[in-house]
């Protein structure tokens, strides 16, 4: 499950002008040559489990290759890049660091992870395109990669659908109907709820509906939050709230945990994540949920957002870059690594072909009943849309839980507090000193 917790990052941020060519050259430097002898490498992450990871490494290929890791846990979310940006500006940063993929754009602008592109040899070929795609930032570089992702999955109390009659939506309008078919059949229940605590949802059902929430244009960014298809799943959402046919509760409450334990909400749109909090927030319907591909704009189309995830980036700070993308590639590639972090900390891998080796042979055990679990998740995997994030995603997502908390509990308009989001980041931008294009 991605933090959800998402503080203001600190006025400490370097604000640059910054497109496609400032990108791929401000992570560049000359830490990427040969190393020699023993090599001692930092690795800063918040992963449970990652110390059990590191120590596969250094017990075996980081032996036999003289480079040893120190793991030092850290918080997650803004609380890192915060820490790494102030270590960055003092040149006493670690080597490697754990990143969500929204975090790395702040992360370039400000010079603080290299580009690895010659030194990861041929790791692309281990991901999917759209997923490859978080880690160059649209660019010829890279700068991380891929760790773990969430794609966009549809689930739904497969008991409760054959009670009430309902057949699982394979396109959005059909999932609009089978709100308001099962109001009518059982008015105390509802097929889901729309929730403003938790901005990685809302970005990914954009991702999915085509938006690019930041994109740049020369040497200027060009930030397009409420453009057509953002506005499109709002007004779909909003729709869905004001007239009555979903729920506008937030999620991870005590009210909603019981409204999906006992039934009074019956599907979630979630990630491939959602197992460990089911377990938790409904552990007396466990074998009875099931897991299907998110519903369509178009009949024709195959295609997920996605909902958290993370990447493994060296810094530019690193005097053996090298060295540090060569752990980066066998962390994120290796069979037994990857097995490790999805036993310890629960993670999905962003390698393709981990998905369906080792931790993930059988469906967790709280859908035991669906024993293609993720053979289907890999499947839907494949077909994640690429994001594409910008450097001040903390503002856009703290608008959102803001200005569409509001609209969702007053069942008001949604695409205005679509346009606050667009124009608190927008003003955010400017005022760090970002070119921005209108």
């Amino acid at each position: 499950m991605p933090n959800t917790k998402r503080a203001r990052l600190v006025a400490s941020t370097i604000a640059i002008a910054l497109g496609a060519t400032a990108l791929a050259a401000c992570g560049s430097s000359d830490g990427s040559k040969a190393d020699s002898g023993p090599v001692n490498l930092t690795f800063w992450s918040w992963a449970p489990g990652m110390d059990k990871v590191v120590d596969l490494w250094n017990k075996g290929p980081g032996k036999k290759d003289q480079i040893t890791v120190t793991f030092k846990k850290q918080a997650s979310g803004d609380t890192l890049v915060t820490k790494i940006l102030t270590a960055h500006k003092a040149k006493t940063g670690p080597d490697l660091v754990q990143a969500e993929y929204q975090a790395l754009p702040t992360l370039v602008s400000n010079g603080a992870v290299a580009d690895i592109s010659k030194e990861i040899g041929d790791a692309k070929s281990k991901f999917a395109d759209g997923v490859w795609g978080q880690v160059t930032l649209g660019t010829d570089a890279v700068y991380a990669v891929p760790q773990d992702i969430g794609p966009l999955m549809f689930y739904y109390r497969a008991d409760l659908f054959k009670k009430y009659g309902l057949t699982v939506p394979t396109t959005w309008d059909q999932f609009a109907e089978t709100a308001r078919a099962l109001k009518k059949k059982a008015p105390d229940v509802d097929l889901t709820t729309f929730s403003a605590n938790d901005a990685g949802l809302f970005a990914g059902l954009a991702q999915q509906a085509g938006a690019k929430w930041w994109t740049t244009s020369g040497n200027k960014w060009k930030v397009g939050i409420n453009d057509a298809a953002t506005q499109k799943v709002a007004n779909f959402w909003g729709g869905l709230v004001k007239e009555g046919a979903i729920d506008n509760q937030p999620m991870y409450t005590p009210a909603w945990n019981k409204a999906l334990d006992t039934g009074k909400q019956i599907a979630w749109v979630s990630a491939v994540w959602a197992p460990g909090v089911l377990t938790t927030a409904a552990p007396s319907a466990k074998g009875k949920w099931a897991m299907a591909p998110l519903p369509q704009w178009s009949a024709n189309e195959d295609v997920t957002g996605s909902w958290g995830g993370s990447s493994t980036a060296v810094t530019t700070d690193s005097k053996h870059q090298e060295a540090a993308a060569k752990f980066a590639a066998w962390l994120n590639t290796n069979g037994d690594a990857l097995d490790t972090m999805a036993k310890e900390g629960g993670i999905y891998p962003a390698s393709t072909s981990a998905q369906l080796s080792g931790a993930f042979s059988n469906p967790p055990a709280y859908f035991s009943n669906q024993a293609d679990f993720y053979t289907k998740a890999a499947e839907i995997a494949k077909t994640t849309a690429a994001s594409a994030w910008g450097p001040n995603v903390n503002v856009a997502y703290t608008t959102f839980n803001d200005a569409f908390g509001t609209a969702a509990k007053n069942k008001s308009d949604f695409v205005t507090a679509l346009n606050t989001m667009q124009d608190a980041t927008l003003a955010d931008m400017k005022k760090q000193g970002f070119g921005v294009s209108q």
